[in-house]
């Protein structure tokens, strides 16, 4: 084994940099002091931080699998302003006694993940550091469309979802438990697998919120709200489970719903539509804006718990 520390920053960045995606919209991209990235329309930015054993731990995931979330994350928030996603800068942080191999093998998982979309990683930067942190900056454009933010929502719209939910909740339980019921969702769990392009796809469709469901339905639903300034009523029966999900709840007894309502990290897209006949095929309808209250309920009732908080509240 070969650390990081033994082999040096230039070296290291010799090694890894052509294992790198890259993008049609890169003018200069690694190796000067900043990358120069073409952009057709407005500019959007986002960023997103891993921590090990705060957002991955070494012993569930492979390098890949981070260098594929890290990127995934980022991409959909992207689309989550029906925007498209064009560009990555990647800064890693880590102690020296890492494997150096660890480094490559987490370039190729962003990689994997950004080729599929056309998007390049353009620049980062490498720092030491006691545990590994990953943080990506996503560039994108609009294509001269205007983005579509949380603050747009009305009361008496209809509020959607992309995908079924619930399966990266139910891939951390089995996890954490040290059980294997369905393979699927604990690949989601270490993968998300967004569709990207929906967020552009309901900007099409005419709506007036969006966002990705990164720390759970209603907190999410509860964002939107907020910045709306409206209520949002969930039904709790309509939100779609994805099945891996379902399986699991049946093999450990217990309700898959709160994943699916409180779980994240499914990254799938929650939109507000104006009517029935603007949402699109393959979204589901769960819920519906409304003036008659402020915040989230699900079927009628404040829910006891939102979703995932960084700081525990």
């Amino acid at each position: 084994m070969t650390t990081i520390g033994e082999m040096g920053e230039d070296a290291l960045i010799a090694a890894f940099a052509p294992r790198l995606p890259v993008t049609d919209s890169e003018i200069l991209g690694p190796g000067d002091d900043a990358a120069v990235v073409a952009v057709d329309g407005d500019l959007v930015v986002s960023s997103d931080i891993l921590v090990q054993d705060v957002h991955f731990r070494m012993d569930w995931s492979s390098p890949e699998d981070v260098g594929w979330r890290a990127a995934m994350q980022n991409l959909a928030d992207i689309d989550a302003m029906g925007a498209v996603p064009t560009a990555l800068q990647v800064t890693l942080a880590a102690p020296a006694s890492l494997d150096a191999d660890w480094v490559l093998r987490f370039a190729d998982g962003l990689r994997e993940a950004c080729e599929p979309h056309g998007v390049g990683v353009v620049g980062g930067d490498l720092s030491g550091a006691r545990d590994v942190i990953v943080s990506v900056t996503v560039l994108g454009e609009t294509h001269g469309t205007e983005p579509i933010t949380r603050a747009d929502a009305l009361p008496g719209q209809l509020v959607a979802v992309s995908a079924p939910l619930g399966a990266a909740a139910a891939g951390y339980v089995q996890l954490a438990e040290g059980r294997e019921i369905d393979a699927e969702s604990i690949g989601l769990f270490r993968r998300p697998r967004p569709r990207i392009g929906a967020g552009l796809e309901a900007a099409l469709h005419g709506a007036t919120a969006l966002m990705d469901i990164s720390d759970g339905l209603l907190r999410d639903a509860a964002r939107i709200a907020r910045a709306s300034e409206v209520g949002i009523e969930i039904l709790g029966a309509d939100v779609p489970l994805h099945e891996g999900a379902r399986l699991v709840a049946i093999e450990l007894q217990v309700d898959p719903r709160p994943w699916a309502l409180t779980g994240g990290e499914d990254h799938a897209m929650l939109a507000v539509f104006p009517r029935a006949s603007m949402v699109p095929g393959g979204w589901t309808v769960v819920g519906e804006t409304t003036d008659a209250f402020a915040g989230i309920r699900v079927d009628g009732e404040d829910p006891d718990r939102l979703g995932w908080d960084h700081f525990g509240a």
